[in-house]
This record gives C-alpha cells, structure tokens and sequence, in this order.
C-alpha cells in the first residue's frame, strides 16, 4: 500500500517523452536518490530523449525506439523477463506509454489521477496520485514522489553539464560575453512566433545591452528556415547554431546563457533545470501549467486572451492542460512585452 514505509528495493519509471517533460521527472528521481540511495532505478524512455537524459548516474535506462512498432513492445517485453519490480511510475498517459507501462511486471503501478489521464490510462494501473486542478507540471510529477512516501516539496535537478560540451561552447562564445539564446521553435508550429519579432529582441538585446545573440535549435527544416528568416530580419550579427549543436552541447549553452528566450519548449524547462533564467512565450498553452517553473515571472503570458477569443471562455473553465493552438495566436505575444521581461531578467 502507498506511501511506502520502508525503501524498495527496485523501481521502473516510464516517461519515454518528450525532452521537457523527461526533465520534470528528473526531480523525482533526484528525490528517490536521496532518500533511498540503496533503490535500484530503472527508467524506460525514448531514444531522442536518451541522449540527454545518458548524463544521469545511477540509472538503469531501456531504450525504446518509438517507432518499431508491436515488435518494439514485444523487445521490451522480451527484455524485462523475469525482472519484476517493487512500483513502477507511470508518468505518461499516452497510448504508447501506456502499452510499454503494460509491459512491466510491478507489484504497485502508479499513474496520473482522472483529470489528468488520457488514452484508458487508468485502466493500466494499480494506484494513481491525488487528483487537483491548476498544479504546474512539475510539481504533478513530484506527485508521484510524495505519494509513495517521500518529502519533496521543491524540485531538484542538479543537471550535469559535459566538460566536453562546455569547451564546444567556450570555443565560440568569448567568456566574458553576455549571452542572450533564442531557442525559437516548439515542434507545434502554432505555438511559434514571428522571425521577425524574435530580430527585434535580439537587435534591442544587442543594442541596449552589448549581449551576445545565439539561435539555437535542431535540425529540422522548419528550425532551419526559421534561423535564416531570424538572421534576416536581424539588422545585428547573430551566432546562428541551429542543426549544429548537439543535445549535450546544447544543455552547455543553455548552462552559459545568461537568459534564454523560447516558446513552449523542451528548451525551456531544461534551462529552468540549469537554473537560467527564461523569458517563455506562452498564448497555446497556460504558463501556470507548463511555463518554466523557476522563471514564471519572467513568462509573457496570454493564455487569458487567448482563451477568450479563441473559446470564449477563462482559462479556468477550460479542461486543465488544454491547448489554443490557432494559427495567429502567438502574435497576441507584442515585442515591447518581451522588451519589458528581457530588462527585468538583466536587473542585477
């Protein structure tokens, strides 16, 4: 029964995705280490997100390739035989994450409560967290922490960051620069601003402030032609990284960062967990639920409207975690409102 009154000897996390969602669940794994150090932990996750999450010590990772299929499940399953754990965390209700939980042979399986489950999620398990509207992402995830048994009020990363990442940095970024990184795109089209606003911040950033101005971003072709489009509109040089640097490398720049400016993004949580200081760009989604934990001040939020032009309707009297991806939302996201968070970030 939960809480858990001893440690157990062994648990599975399943958070196979995505990269701001994995770096939630590094604080309960953070917590588990600390309080019970002899706990084996086993953590189930995909490949992307296994090239950031590889820096962790003491972890067991599986990798699942989230597109092989039932023959992937099947691998799993033919990998785990004769394994079984104490409790097994279940901190994704997607399809997908639900059939790899599925797999896993737990005495205890815990997941998402009601409101915040999806695609039969409950069905899966065992036991789920208490259930509350209006609780920032990272703390549900410490949910799963407190409900079987250990104090963890406020999240810990302690990210690692590669001695080999941070010289690829310090090569192209002088030290005594000040750094402002433009991470500018979320793999939700929608929830993307405008080339030509994100010039505008960086031109003020480089003109007001003398700082040093990096895109950073993958490799695809909507990163890339959103990185020439910047480049463009920008009457000032721009250190352009975008498809260059690799996920370590970029957990190094966004550790030198002195503040980093995104959408709702994978970036954006794994420089609140380096403890840098983010200006997020949130109109699609809620920053009380998805902003950077750390930086919510910082966030240009307008949800609010959003929520009244787009569903007539409060934020509030919206299912929790719903999203306004409308083409043209994020142009309710004005420069100066961004101007006014960059100034506040570079108060001394």
């Amino acid at each position: 029964m939960l809480p858990l009154t001893s440690a157990p000897e062994n648990i599975c996390i399943v958070r196979l995705s995505a990269l701001g969602d994995v770096t939630h669940a590094v604080p309960v794994v953070r917590a588990i280490q600390q309080h019970w150090p002899q706990t084996r932990i086993t953590w189930i996750c995909a490949t992307l997100e296994h090239k950031l999450l590889a820096a962790l010590e003491g972890i067991n990772f599986i990798v699942v390739d989230k597109k092989s299929g039932w023959g992937g499940y099947y691998r799993l399953w033919r990998r785990l035989a004769g394994q079984r754990f104490d409790i097994m965390l279940q901190m994704q209700t997607s399809a997908r994450a639900n059939f790899t939980g599925a797999v896993v042979k737990a005495d205890i399986k815990l997941g998402w409560d009601r409101l915040r489950a999806r695609d039969f999620h409950r069905f899966f398990m065992t036991h789920s967290i208490p259930q509350t509207r209006f609780e920032h992402q990272v703390q549900g995830h410490l949910s799963f922490a407190r409900c079987i048994g250990l104090e963890a009020s406020e999240p810990e990363w302690n990210f690692p960051v590669s001695g080999e990442a941070i010289n690829f940095v310090d090569s192209l970024i002088p030290s005594v620069a000040r750094v402002l990184l433009i991470s500018p795109c979320s793999s939700h089209v929608h929830r993307n601003w405008r080339a030509e606003r994100y010039a505008a911040v960086a031109d003020y950033a480089i003109e007001r402030h003398g700082l040093t101005v990096v895109l950073s971003g993958g490799p695809s072709t909507l990163e890339a032609s959103m990185g020439t489009a910047i480049e463009a509109a920008a009457d000032r040089p721009l250190i352009n990284l975008i498809g260059r640097d690799t996920l370590p490398q970029l957990v190094a720049l966004l550790h030198r960062a002195d503040v980093v400016l995104t959408p709702d993004s994978g970036p954006t949580h794994l420089a609140n967990a380096l403890g840098t200081p983010v200006i997020g760009l949130h109109a699609c989604t809620w920053s009380k639920r998805s902003g950077p934990y750390n930086s919510l001040d910082l966030c240009v939020d307008k949800f609010a409207e959003a929520a009244q032009r787009y569903r007539n309707t409060t934020p509030e009297q919206l299912r929790w975690g719903t999203r306004i991806e409308q083409e043209g939302v994020m142009d309710l996201v004005e420069v100066e409102d961004v101007l006014d968070r960059l100034e506040q970030a570079l108060k001394p």
